[in-house]
């Protein structure tokens, strides 16, 4: 029987795969892409199916499932705290900083958990985000104010193009949010590992996202208990259907749908004026995609069944069981003209599409 990628997806949407292999080292894993490459096949590697939507149809190639699993420290380099010298004990007298080196199919909670349990600071805030390691870096994953791009070091791939191997330092990866040179250059790189570099320590990064710091007790820029922050996050992720549950629908999606705008100036005088508005560094101007959302017209839960948004959080879209990608697809349609209509945004859906388009 063939494998349905529903199966492999956090949608469970998604047709049969022509070919699967299972990829469970970097060697089976960079054979199997380069001997469907030279077959001249279509390739689709994927590894939680946290951020995809595929076809009904399927896939008609080989679909290569990274499920490497490794978590290399450097064993060494741990920084040391003085609390009774600093104002809110997070600042380091002594600190080189410790490598971690994640294989690519390492699940990406599985290794915040183990990042907290080791007092690893930088990734607690990206607590129960689903997927795998090797997908966060093409995305700039992030959450509660912390993405991948402030801890990760350099990032291993292999170059398709090229066929050989290529490691891009943090600064070679052209961070930028939710955007890097792999997400640049679809399929050209295969992510094969993630090497982070971390200061130790008890107490979190500095809190940046207002919600969190409420939740924590704590004002905006101080620290918190690591442990702490992660069942913190958690718990607020939980709230909003961020946290994969077989039992709850509102979990069957692909997290936030749409990325927040990034607006220039006119556009961003043009909202209404209780619309949220952050200025970047660059000078332009985030909003939420959450907000503009709702103020169209579109709350939680709208939608018919199968596909709905979630009823707990509006940048969701479920399937609430039996749902198709063209279910998904044409409520996503829906969602993006609906807001744009109101308030001349075009909102840019965050998942990748395999076989379908929102066009």
């Amino acid at each position: 029987m063939p494998e349905l990628l529903a199966d492999h997806t956090t949608l469970r949407v998604g047709g049969p795969a022509t070919r699967w292999v299972e990829a469970t080292t970097t060697e089976e894993l960079v054979a199997a892409v380069s001997d469907a490459d030279a077959a001249g096949e279509p390739v689709l590697v994927l590894s939680g199916g946290s951020n995809v939507l595929v076809a009904d149809a399927g896939f008609d190639g080989t679909v290569v499932h990274v499920a490497t699993r490794g978590i290399v420290a450097d064993g060494g380099n741990f920084c040391e705290y003085d609390a009774d010298a600093v104002g809110d004990g997070g600042t380091p007298v002594s600190c080189g900083g410790i490598l971690v080196e994640v294989a690519a199919g390492e699940p990406w909670d599985d290794f915040v958990a183990w990042a907290v349990r080791n007092e690893l600071v930088g990734v607690e805030a990206m607590s129960g985000i689903p997927g795998a390691v090797g997908s966060t870096p093409i995305q700039n994953v992030g959450a509660y104010g912390q993405d991948v791009a402030q801890t990760i070091w350099s990032v291993r791939t292999w170059d398709r193009r090229l066929g050989e191997f290529k490691t891009f330092p943090n600064l070679d990866c052209r961070f930028a949010y939710r955007h890097s040179r792999f997400k640049a250059e679809p399929g050209r790189y295969v992510v094969v590992s993630v090497t982070f570099q971390f200061l130790q320590g008890d107490l979190s990064e500095r809190i940046r996202y207002a919600e969190l710091a409420r939740r924590l007790g704590v004002e905006q820029g101080q620290r918190a208990p690591m442990t702490q922050v992660r069942e913190t996050v958690l718990d607020l992720r939980r709230g909003k259907g961020m946290v994969l549950d077989p039992d709850d629908h509102d979990t069957w999606s692909a997290g936030s749908f749409f990325t927040n705008p990034l607006l220039d100036a006119d556009a961003a005088a043009a909202l209404p004026a209780e619309a949220p508005r952050f200025v970047q560094p660059d000078g332009t101007v985030k909003s939420s995609a959450a907000w503009l959302i709702d103020h169209a017209g579109f709350g939680k839960g709208y939608g018919t069944p199968p596909a709905t948004l979630s009823t707990k959080h509006t940048l969701a879209l479920t399937n609430r069981g039996g749902a198709t990608a063209a279910d998904l697809v044409a409520l996503a349609r829906e969602v993006r003209d609906g807001v744009r209509d109101r308030f001349g945004v075009t909102l840019v859906p965050e998942p990748v599409f395999v076989g379908v388009e929102l066009d």
